[in-house]
């Protein structure tokens, strides 16, 4: 059995990490809520400009813009977003272990699959594993979320024009709640509209089936100067906003998991107190008995 001094020494020291816990979970709350504000504020916007791109690749034809052009699937670049620091629960491994399970699963035909890394976590992981790594960059920040989100767009587009790749996909955790963060896999370049992958009631392709619904556009000034600008942009947007999602999710999973852990901790000192009373009992009790013994022993 420990030593009472042993167990005064571990329940000061499960103290000072409750405090520690308690902490970071009040810091990730704080964080949490501005972090929320900016995504809430930047989801409309991304909103609209996906709904155009949607709406022009539809009636525009692959031919109108290099970021349509569908290729065969033989070389593959994975965009991978995690964060810099742990102690956020299952929120690094939940990417990792997605990105590794979808290079197995749907992209086991291709021949050959890069990553480019966002987040310290993500790269230590997938360096240990001696993964093609094309490009690491530290997790971002709400000041450094745009410029990353840009560098990023301009490296993988650049890639995929010089057909270096063929497709690029993204993978982040999605905010949804404090206490839910879901992974998700999405297809970056060639840039489709979010049901351009399945099919119309007829069978025929869900992006002919909307160009027969929809009248063609009216460009100003022209459709390729506005699909120059849009579909790029509608590239570097999508970063964006999967940055500010893994901003958010960071801090929701870490003020979870801080939580869990200031429980755990006083869990933890309710049961060394417990231990160290009886302890300390124990020890009395021996004294007294000791000490009886030696009187009753006097006496006779």
């Amino acid at each position: 059995m420990p030593s009472l001094k042993a167990i005064r020494k571990r329940i000061t020291s499960v103290k000072n990490t409750r405090k520690i816990t308690r902490a970071m979970k009040l810091v990730s709350t704080a964080k949490l809520r501005r972090a929320q504000e900016a995504l809430i504020a930047a989801r409309p916007y991304t909103a609209a400009i996906a709904q155009v791109v949607s709406e022009l690749s539809a009636v525009a034809g692959t031919d109108a813009h290099p970021l349509f052009e569908e290729r065969a699937p033989q070389k593959v670049a994975i965009v991978v977003v995690t964060s810099d620091r742990g102690q956020a629960g299952a929120f690094n491994a939940n990417v990792t272990k997605a990105t590794e399970r979808y290079i197995r699963d749907e992209l086991a035909g291709t021949a050959e699959v890069s990553l480019r890394i966002i987040g310290r976590k993500g790269n230590q992981y997938f360096s240990r594993r001696r993964s093609k790594i094309e490009s690491f960059d530290p997790a971002p920040t709400g000041a450094t979320a745009l410029t990353a989100a840009r560098e990023t767009a301009n490296r993988i587009i650049a890639d995929f024009e010089q057909k270096k790749v063929d497709r690029v996909y993204l993978v982040y955790n999605e905010f949804r709640s404090a206490i839910s963060q879901i992974v998700r896999v999405k297809q970056l370049l060639p840039v489709i509209s979010p049901s351009g992958d399945s099919q119309g009631s007829s069978g025929a392709p869900a992006q002919a089936v909307a160009a027969e619904a929809q009248p063609d556009f009216v460009y100003e000034p022209t459709k390729e100067a506005l699909l120059a600008r849009l579909v790029p942009l509608y590239v570097q947007i999508q970063l964006y906003r999967a940055a500010l999602e893994s901003i958010a999710a960071e801090f929701a999973a870490r003020m979870t998991a801080m939580e869990n852990a200031t429980k755990n901790a006083g869990e933890m000192i309710a049961r060394l107190t417990l231990s160290y009373n009886r302890a300390r009992q124990a020890a009395i009790t021996k004294e007294l008995l000791e000490i009886i013994g030696g009187a009753e022993a006097l006496k006779g």
